[in-house]
């Protein structure tokens, strides 16, 4: 535990949620993951205490990619920290991301649904969001799939009626009546939904035909 103690609270709440995020996906977070899951809004903030984190031999990064945090083998050989409180919560599975009616998301949302309609999942996949804020839909193809989202995939989402450019969302097209999950840029008087497949080509929608009915979160994948 020596290693582990001499990190900041932060680097020590980065590390939990390296280690807790390979766990659940099998691949590593982003920065912008990273930053959300544990109450970080600056990404340089982010990327100081990361450098610190490899400075100690506990992180590897590789600077052109995205997703290039590694964990060393110094780091996956300290104990993990024993953590008393809840590490789980329960989110409503309310349908597929799919071309026919769009998918109704209450504003009772984690209260209105069976139990055979509840998920469990960590707490670390909520991004810090009460799970109250949160529902999940199954994904129905593969425009996603260079984005690590494919056919068959549990994507959690925020509730939320807004996105920021960049932002992967799953929204409802009323002109198109389909439900589509796309990235998210806003460029002038149309929107841009951009799916992340090398063979297919990018949405646009004028904004007042393109509602947003939540933010990924994480994603559950499908094996």
């Amino acid at each position: 535990m020596r290693e582990r103690n001499k990190l900041s609270e932060r680097q020590r709440g980065i590390l939990r949620f390296m280690e807790t995020y390979l766990d659940m996906q099998g691949f590593p977070p982003t920065i912008r993951e990273i930053g959300e899951a544990t109450g970080i809004n600056s990404t340089s903030v982010v990327n100081y205490n990361l450098n610190k984190l490899v400075e100690a031999g506990l992180l590897q990064r590789a600077s052109a990619k995205s997703r290039g945090i590694r964990l060393t083998s110094t780091a996956k050989s300290l104990p993990k920290a024993v953590i008393a409180a809840r590490t789980t919560a329960r989110v409503p599975l309310v349908g597929q991301i799919v071309a026919s009616a769009p998918v109704a998301v209450p504003d009772d949302v984690g209260y209105y649904y069976d139990e055979d309609d509840m998920l469990e999942v960590s707490l670390a996949m909520l991004g810090g969001f009460d799970a109250a804020e949160v529902f999940a839909l199954r994904v129905k193809g593969d425009s996603m799939i260079d984005a690590m989202i494919g056919d068959g995939d549990i994507v959690l989402f925020r509730k939320q009626n807004y996105a920021e450019n960049g932002d992967m969302v799953a929204v409802w097209l009323d002109e198109r009546g389909e439900t589509t999950l796309k990235r998210f840029y806003h460029e002038g008087d149309r929107i841009r939904l951009q799916p992340e497949h090398p063979t297919m080509k990018a949405i646009y929608v004028d904004p007042m035909h393109c509602l947003i009915q939540g933010r990924v979160l994480s994603v559950i994948r499908h094996i």
